[in-house]
């Protein structure tokens, strides 16, 4: 079974060295939040692989009635101009995963693929936040880095989580700070895709266009990490 690799892009220049560097799908948001549609029908219309476009407004994780009808009409946009998926997430008050928001907005995009955003390292208790999400409707990644410092303080609570939950692994996007040393292991517990963000870019810099030799290095580690022995794979 192969590992999927998806990159984030924040402008259509970005998009030319994420595919030609072996992307098998692309994120896509300008400065964490929702683009303008003008930008993201340029975005869709250069990408030759499924994107992914962020649905949220502002800062928080959490939305009104109104935002929500927003949100439900922007993402019908993006998906008409032809977006694969799309990505949000919200919690409540207590730092919960709110259930019922975000099943309504899944259920306003019917059989539509998503990714729950890193919304979900913020919550206070992963397990709990992660038995809620294996249940919602239509997901089929949840980015993150196992802490609000993503990857580098999260790592190792997540492996362990994606080592001991089938439905973990499988749902699973590491994202923040991913690094190659990772990657081995986090194949070998069953996770099967992965996200890059500034490591696409020379330098990290986000003034910088996503290069498809960076993005082409991580597909080879990925493609390695798919012979793994001993890889669970379901």
């Amino acid at each position: 079974m192969s590992l999927l690799l998806e990159v984030a892009v924040t402008r259509v220049d970005d998009v030319a060295g994420a595919v030609e560097g072996g992307a098998d799908r692309l994120s896509f948001d300008v400065d964490g939040r929702s683009p303008d549609v003008p930008t993201a029908a340029a975005v869709l219309r250069a990408s030759d692989v499924p994107v992914r476009v962020l649905l949220r407004l502002d800062d928080s994780y959490t939305t009104t009635g109104g935002e929500l009808a927003r949100l439900v009409g922007l993402g019908e946009e993006y998906l008409g101009l032809g977006a694969e998926g799309v990505s949000f997430g919200f919690l409540d008050a207590d730092l919960e995963i709110d259930v019922d928001t975000t099943s309504a907005l899944a259920r306003a995009l019917p059989g539509v693929p998503w990714t729950f955003h890193r919304a979900v390292d913020a919550t206070l208790d992963p397990v709990r936040a992660w038995r809620r999400l294996v249940r919602l409707p239509e997901l089929t990644a949840v980015a993150s880095g196992g802490s609000p410092q993503g990857l580098e303080q999260g790592y190792d609570d997540l492996l362990a989580l994606a080592g001991a939950d089938p439905d973990v692994a499988r749902l699973l996007l590491p994202a923040g700070g991913l690094t190659a040393e990772q990657v081995p292991w986090l194949a070998r517990a069953g996770v099967t895709q992965f996200h890059l963000g500034p490591q696409a870019r020379p330098g990290g810099s986000a003034k910088a266009f996503v290069d498809a030799g960076l993005v082409r290095s991580w597909r080879l580690l990925l493609d390695r990490a798919a012979e793994l022995p001993g890889r669970r794979t379901s």
